[in-house]
């Protein structure tokens, strides 16, 4: 699973996903790729997850890019855990997207091989997707 080696402070606040993105809106590595449309919280496990379905149908041929990272802890209490007595402690990491972020990068692969991995990758993920072409 991704997460950061050290960050700043050990919680953070779950904060909102206001507007879309003003950065990583357009392909910079690969000639095709994976956007966001909707805002969501991306957890670890579905960036492993969707990483691990697209290199395998590519077969481990080409190159393939992540362009989001998880570097927000989520914290969570124990199950039937009392009112009060703090914050939880940190449980995953989250990335969070807003609409137009580029999530994966492929190249080297034709098309139709780019198009139904990029798809079956989006499936791992909780938002919906649009696959894009460098032109």
């Amino acid at each position: 699973m991704l997460q950061p080696t050290r960050t700043k402070y050990r919680k953070s606040h779950k904060g909102r996903i206001h507007g879309s993105s003003n950065r990583g809106e357009i392909l910079n590595y690969g000639i095709y790729g994976l956007k966001a449309i909707e805002p969501d919280r991306i957890v670890s496990k579905q960036i492993e997850a969707a990483r691990v379905a697209l290199t395998r149908y590519m077969k481990r041929t080409g190159k393939v890019w992540l362009r989001i990272f998880p570097n927000i802890p989520v914290s969570k209490k124990p199950i039937e855990v009392r009112m009060g007595k703090g914050k939880g402690s940190p449980e995953f990491w989250i990335c969070r997207v807003k609409p137009g972020r580029i999530i994966f990068e492929v190249d080297g692969v034709s098309e139709s091989v780019a198009r139904i991995a990029l798809y079956k990758a989006s499936t791992k993920l909780p938002i919906k997707t649009k696959f894009i072409k460098r032109f």
